[in-house]
């Protein structure tokens, strides 16, 4: 695993950074982190759901990424790093940021106005599916195996059981799960774009999440104004929810993610997959009060086998996942899933 690490000042041997692993590994164990990590982001349709209850969609996404910068570059002033430099890779992190952040963000909060946020978190499980065939089209070195192929038709099965096929979809909000749907599907798109465009650049994954939401931001910023109004009254919990899903989920999780994968390795990081719809569902239900039928649980497994069988590798080449942002460029091989 290689990465792409920009010139720092290195921290004194006496006062190590609070960004480093060393430092991190004696306040908190990696699987304590690891544990705080798939809540926060298993959490994040929660926080959604509770979001859209006082505000626009746009705006809770808006509202996500700016304090995801917030988190972010603070973390890059502490770390004393820099933000990348060249048009051209500015040009392909306004890509990423729009494909990985302003898109699925947005198409998530609109999908979360009219389906349980339990629904939204399965259907972000999906990612992996999308990725699976997307690189079998866009990534020559991909090659599709019997496991991998088995693993996809798996994947849709398990779609179609959580979706209730046989029942013809009967009680489903059919444009919010297609929302949601085509959430996972842009962070499918934006991965293989960033493995084509942003690898090797020169600047450490700090930097480039930190470019990338800053981005994101301005993205929103420009568009919200003309398709959402300032709310009347600003409730208290609808707020804490924006808060914690920018400052949380889009911020300190990708610090987090980080970490662990630094120090555990990309492959075990990456396991932090399969536990966010479990997490997304047992929230849901317990929090939102959100109904739950047998085929919702059994989907989310199938689901969760078939992603699981579509990322096997013939090669030890691993990936270097990341959720919050498309920050580690160093072609990461499997397709994470995020929400």
């Amino acid at each position: 695993m290689s990465h792409a690490t920009a010139s720092a000042p290195a921290p004194s041997p006496s006062a190590p950074s609070p960004l480093s692993p060393s430092f991190r590994s004696r306040l908190l164990d990696w699987r304590v982190r690891f544990g705080v990590l798939a809540l926060i982001w298993g959490f994040s349709f929660l926080f959604i759901k509770v979001g859209t209850d006082g505000f626009a969609p746009f705006q809770v996404t808006f509202g996500r990424l700016l304090f995801g910068s917030v988190v972010l570059a603070a973390a890059l002033l502490v770390k004393r790093d820099r933000l990348p430099r060249g048009a051209r890779t500015w040009g392909h992190l306004a890509v990423a940021a729009f494909l990985l952040n302003a898109l699925p963000f947005s198409l998530f909060a609109y999908a979360e106005l009219t389906i349980p946020s339990t629904l939204a978190g399965i259907c972000n499980a999906t990612t992996p599916l999308w990725g699976m065939v997307l690189s079998l089209v866009a990534l020559s070195e991909d090659r599709p195996t019997r496991v991998r192929a088995a693993g996809l038709g798996i994947g849709f099965i398990g779609v179609l059981t959580v979706l209730g096929a046989w029942q013809g979809f009967s009680g489903l909000d059919v444009t919010g799960t297609a929302l949601a749907l085509l959430a996972s599907f842009s962070y499918a798109v934006g991965w293989i774009y960033v493995r084509r465009t942003l690898s090797g650049t020169g600047a450490s994954h700090l930097s480039l999440a930190t470019g990338q939401v800053g981005v994101a931001t301005l993205q929103l910023a420009l568009v919200t104004p003309f398709f959402t109004t300032l709310p009347e009254s600003v409730e208290v919990l609808p707020l804490l929810a924006v808060i914690a899903l920018g400052a949380l989920g889009t911020g300190y999780a990708m610090l987090l993610q980080y970490g662990v994968v630094a120090e555990v390795g990309p492959t075990t990081a990456s396991m932090v997959t399969y536990f966010i719809p479990v997490i997304a569902t047992a929230a849901g239900v317990a929090f939102l009060g959100e109904h739950l039928v047998w085929n919702t649980p059994v989907g989310a497994a199938i689901v969760l086998l078939g992603a699981a069988l579509t990322q096997t590798r013939a090669s030890s080449r691993t990936p270097v996942p990341s959720r919050a942002t498309a920050s580690v460029a160093d072609s990461p091989r499997k397709t994470p899933t995020r929400a």
